[in-house]
C-alpha cells in the first residue's frame, strides 16, 4: 500500500476566597498529586484573569530548571530543610518578577515538601495549557523516515482531521519494528496502519482455523 494511501493546601489556600470555591474545569484532565496542583492554579488563573501571564511565568520556571540542573538537584534534596528551600526558590521566582499565583504555587510544593516535583507539575500545567490553546498532540510512526514529499502529504491529510479551533501538533518517529505502515495518534484516538498489526492479525486467524 502506497504512503498517500494510509495517510490540597494548594486547594484550600486556592479555595479560601468565595469567588475561588468552584473550581473552574480545566478543557483536559490530568492525573495525580502533580494534575491536582496544576488544576488549581489554573482555575485560580482563569478566575483572576491571569491565564497568559501565568503561562509565561510557568515558561520562565521551565527554562530555569532546564538551563541549571543543580537547581534540580537542589530541590530533589531531601537532606535540605524545605522552610530553607523554599525560602531560596522564592528569593530566584522574585527575581524573575513572577505573579502572585505562581509564586503562591511554588510557595506551597516548597512548605508541603514536594519543590522536587516542580517539574512534573510543570508538565502537567503544560498539557493543560497545548489543549486550551486547541492544540492536539498527534504522533505518527513510521518504519522508516518519512520523505519530504510523504511528509508534506500526511500533514495534508491529517489537518483535515482537525476540528474548528484545533491545532494538530504532530511529531515523528521511526520504529523499525512496525515492519512497515505507520500508526497515528490524535489525541485519544489510535489508527493502527503497520504491517506489524496485519502480520498478527494473519497468524491469529491461522491458528484459529487450525
Amino acid at each position: 500500500m502506497s504512503s498517500s494511501a494510509m495517510f490540597s493546601i494548594l486547594r484550600r489556600q486556592f479555595s479560601t476566597s468565595g469567588a475561588l470555591r468552584q473550581l473552574v474545569v480545566p478543557p483536559t484532565q490530568v492525573f495525580g498529586l502533580e494534575g491536582r496542583y496544576a488544576t488549581a492554579l489554573y482555575s485560580a488563573a482563569v478566575k483572576s484573569k491571569k491565564l497568559e501571564q501565568v503561562d509565561q511565568d510557568l515558561g520562565k520556571v521551565s527554562q530555569l530548571l532546564k538551563s541549571d540542573p543543580r537547581l534540580g538537584e537542589f530541590l530533589n534534596n531531601p537532606l535540605y530543610n524545605k522552610v530553607a528551600k523554599s525560602a531560596a526558590f522564592a528569593k530566584l521566582l522574585t527575581g524573575l518578577k513572577v505573579s502572585d499565583l505562581t509564586l503562591n504555587l511554588f510557595n506551597v510544593l516548597g512548605l508541603n515538601g514536594r519543590l522536587g516535583r516542580s517539574g512534573q507539575v510543570l508538565a502537567s500545567f503544560a498539557i493543560i495549557m497545548s489543549a486550551h490553546k486547541g492544540e492536539v498532540p498527534t504522533e505518527v510512526v513510521t518504519a522508516r523516515p518519512l520523505d519530504s514529499k510523504e511528509t508534506q502529504e500526511l500533514q495534508s491529510v491529517l489537518n483535515s482531521f482537525a476540528k474548528s479551533g484545533q491545532k494538530l501538533q504532530v511529531s515523528f518517529r521511526v520504529d523499525p519494528s512496525i515492519v512497515g505502515g505507520m500508526t497515528v495518534a490524535i489525541g485519544d484516538k489510535f489508527v493502527d496502519m503497520s504491517t506489524a498489526s496485519k502480520i498478527r492479525l494473519y497468524h491469529n486467524l491461522l491458528k484459529q482455523s487450525v
